[in-house]
């Protein structure tokens, strides 16, 4: 049995399932449908298979060492998450104004909304410029001395994507179970306020932050 393997797992699994921008964006859309948060779920773990195709190529690596390339992709991604804030903080705003009419409109835009969900989990993931810290700092500690680094480096990549597509799916499952509960009025002002304001200042961290590494 590897045990590096195996750790990594523990390792990898902690870290997917640490709430953040892509967790907060899939309980948002979720909370819209089951279809919604599905497609954002599935979006996210292909932003992940981005970083895997970046990290095995290597350019993951020249991403890091060009400050000026790392802070654009830095500001591109903190400026996405910040429009997701701020949208959210918006639909807030309007259902508390407009009520149920906001909420029959919002549910006669859910069965095109998919397209549109799979976009916003795929780009949170993809211009997250942590993704390539995470991936260059992380992974080269489980490859075993004398192993080629390239099937290596691969396989824990893809072990982070398959985690990705257990547990984001998993989150939007539960949270459209609980819909009977999370979708009422109150509820839902409640947490898209709070992911609202998460995804700003997550956004605003980004934005005005110094370089990440």
């Amino acid at each position: 049995m590897d045990a590096q393997l195996l750790a990594f797992v523990a390792v990898a699994a902690g870290m997917v399932a640490l709430p953040g921008a892509d967790f907060t964006v899939v309980v948002r859309n979720a909370l819209t449908s089951r279809r919604s948060g599905l497609a954002t779920a599935m979006g996210v773990a292909g932003g992940l298979v981005v970083h895997t195709a970046l990290a095995a190529a290597g350019l993951a690596a020249v991403l890091v060492t060009m400050p000026a390339l790392f802070r654009t992709v830095q500001l591109l991604g903190g400026a996405y998450v910040l429009y997701l804030g701020l949208s959210g903080l918006y639909a807030m705003r309007r259902r508390a104004t407009a009520g149920t009419a906001a909420e029959e409109e919002s549910g006669g835009r859910t069965q095109s909304g998919a397209g549109r969900s799979l976009r916003q989990g795929f780009l949170t993931n993809a211009l997250n410029p942590k993704a390539p810290v995470l991936f260059l700092s992380l992974l080269p500690q489980f490859v075993p001395e004398g192993q080629p680094p390239l099937p290596r480096t691969l396989l824990l990549a893809s072990v982070v994507v398959l985690l990705a597509l257990v547990w984001f799916p998993a989150v939007a499952l539960l949270v459209d179970r609980m819909g009977r509960w999370l979708r009422r009025p109150r509820a839902t002002r409640v947490i898209e306020g709070g992911s609202g304001t998460a995804l700003t200042a997550l956004g605003l961290v980004l934005v005005t932050g110094p370089l990440l590494h």
